[in-house]
C-alpha cells in the first residue's frame, strides 16, 4: 500500500487509481472545493503525506497550483496528456493502470527554495525552447522525468524546483536524442 494519500479530481479518477495501486484516494470534486477539504488535506499531509495526481489539462494544473499554495509538503505525480486521453476526453480516469503506477512512482516534492541548476540558455541550446520541435521534446522530457508537459517557462521552473538531478536530466536528454536521431 502506498503511504501517501493520492489527491485526484473526481470519482472516476478514484476508481482508476484504485484499479492501479493500493492506496487511499481523495477527490477534490473539481476546482470548486471548499476550505474544509484544504484543512483535511493539510492534516493528511502532516500524518501521511499526499501525492497530487490531477488531470493533465488547464483545470488540473490550477487545482495542483492551489493545493501546492496551501499545502507545502505535498508530492506531485504527472500523467502525460497522450496517456490520459480517450475519445477526446482528457483525465486520470482515461489512463491505464500501468501509466498511473508509473506516474505515481515518479512523484516528486515541489521544492520551495529555488535552485538554479538549469538555465533558459541551456534549454534553448538543447532544443527545448525556440525550435520547431521544442514542444515535442518538452513532452518527451516531461514524460521521462515524470514532471508532466509544460511550456518553456514551466519546464525551467519544474527542473529547478522538483529536485531533478543533473545526471537524471542528462540521461533523459540522451534518451530523447536517441529517439529523435540527433
Amino acid at each position: 500500500m502506498i503511504k501517501e494519500v493520492i489527491v485526484v479530481e473526481g470519482k472516476d479518477d478514484i476508481v482508476a487509481v484504485k484499479a492501479a495501486v493500493e492506496a487511499e484516494v481523495i477527490a477534490t470534486g473539481g476546482f470548486g472545493y471548499k476550505r474544509e477539504l484544504v484543512r483535511v488535506l493539510e492534516n493528511v499531509a502532516k500524518r501521511r503525506g499526499i501525492i497530487v495526481l490531477t488531470d493533465p489539462d488547464y483545470a488540473g494544473e490550477q487545482i495542483r497550483k492551489d493545493i501546492s499554495k496551501n499545502i507545502k509538503n505535498c508530492k506531485h505525480a504527472f500523467l502525460p496528456q497522450n496517456n490520459a486521453i480517450r475519445e477526446g476526453d482528457i483525465g486520470v480516469e482515461n489512463a491505464s493502470p500501468e501509466d498511473i503506477r508509473i506516474a505515481i512512482s515518479k512523484a516528486r516534492p515541489l521544492k520551495m527554495e529555488r535552485v538554479e541548476k538549469f538555465t533558459q540558455r541551456e534549454l534553448l541550446e538543447l532544443g527545448f525552447i525556440g525550435g520547431k520541435d521544442s514542444k515535442v521534446r518538452r513532452e518527451k522530457l516531461g514524460s521521462i522525468l515524470g514532471i508532466g508537459y509544460s511550456n518553456s517557462k514551466q519546464l525551467l521552473n519544474r527542473l529547478n524546483n522538483f529536485g531533478i538531478k543533473r545526471e537524471e536530466f542528462e540521461n533523459a536528454v540522451e534518451r530523447i536524442d536517441g529517439i529523435d536521431g540527433k
